[in-house]
C-alpha cells in the first residue's frame, strides 16, 4: 500500500468564519472522493492540529492500493475538480510525503 500525506497552510487573508468554512469545504470535497477513484482505500482530512506544535492548517491522509493508484488519483477528474475548486484557490503552501507501507 501507499500513503499520501499532504499538509497545507491557508492564505493569510482567510480569517474567522471564512477560514473555517474553507477548511470544512476542503474536508468535504476530498473525503467525498471515497468510492469514486480506483485504488483509493481511505481518505481523511484533519482540521485540528495541536496549536502548540502545528505549523499547518490542515492535513490530508490517504491510503492507496499501490503507486499506480496514487498516480491515477492525481489526474482523476473528480480529484482535479476538488483540488482546483476547493483547495488551490485558498492555500499558500503545500508539503507532500508519499511512502510505501506494509499495513
Amino acid at each position: 500500500m501507499v500513503k499520501h500525506i499532504i499538509l497545507w497552510q491557508l492564505k493569510d487573508e482567510l480569517e474567522g468564519e471564512q477560514r473555517e468554512a474553507v477548511k470544512q469545504g476542503i474536508k468535504e470535497g476530498l473525503e467525498g472522493l471515497t468510492g469514486k477513484i480506483p485504488g483509493l482505500l481511505d481518505i481523511k482530512v484533519n482540521l485540528h492540529g495541536l496549536p502548540s506544535s502545528a505549523n499547518a492548517d490542515l492535513m490530508l491522509d490517504c491510503t492507496f492500493t499501490d503507486a499506480a493508484a496514487l498516480k491515477g488519483y492525481a489526474t482523476h477528474p473528480a480529484h482535479v475538480a476538488v483540488a482546483d475548486g476547493k483547495v488551490r484557490p485558498y492555500t499558500k503552501y503545500r508539503a507532500c510525503f508519499d511512502f510505501e507501507t506494509e499495513d
